[in-house]
């Protein structure tokens, strides 16, 4: 099949890092968002994300969002911390006629979003600073995006199933028909298969 415009092995274990970002994204907010097990705090439905943001989110499931986008930023980069979320969530202030200047996002987002997914078991604090993923977060984001890149797969039933049709076809293909079969033909003449039988 096709993962992220590339041809992959069936073979081969899709990982996050073989989908889209935002395809990945939505189905982890989603799935976050189904669990229940995410504390949002009350505060989600009427804080800025920055401070050089004009109005809050306009999405209501904008906390399970930037949930699901840490959590992929930390399994594809370990050590990220408070100060490096702070820098990928930032912008650019408006200083009306002034020239723009770069700002950080708000920290106490990125703070609460870390402490859940910490919560939950997907990341833990990493030794050399900042988080890692951890082998349970692993694997549940990578079985999420193996749903992502193959949505139907087929149970063992079905590929039974199939095997059994393809196996019987073959046999079918594979035995001579009926009028072949009966035709008398004489001794010491060599059997010739476009011979179009006499009437």
């Amino acid at each position: 099949f096709l993962v992220a415009g590339r041809k992959m092995s069936s073979k081969r274990g899709v990982t996050v890092k073989d989908v889209p970002a935002a395809s990945f994204i939505a189905a982890y907010a989603h799935y976050l968002k189904k669990s229940g097990k995410v504390q949002v705090p009350k505060w989600s439905d009427i804080v800025k994300t920055a401070s050089f943001k004009e109005l809050p989110p306009n999405n209501p499931d904008w906390y399970y969002i930037r949930a699901a986008a840490v959590a992929r930023r930390v399994y594809i980069r370990a050590g990220v911390g408070v100060g490096s979320l702070k820098k990928v969530y930032g912008g650019k202030q408006n200083n009306g006629v002034r020239p723009s200047h770069r700002a950080y996002s708000s920290g106490s987002i990125a703070r609460s979003v870390l402490h859940n997914l910490e919560k939950l078991g997907v990341i833990q604090l990493n030794p050399k600073g900042g988080r890692k993923i951890t082998p349970t977060g692993q694997r549940d984001l990578d079985r999420i995006a193996q749903k992502i890149a193959n949505p139907n797969p087929k149970t063992k039933k079905q590929l039974a199933a199939e095997r059994t049709a393809a196996e019987a076809e073959a046999t079918t293909t594979a035995e001579p028909s009926t009028a072949e079969a009966q035709e008398p033909r004489e001794e010491g003449t060599p059997y010739n298969p476009n011979e179009i039988p006499q009437e």
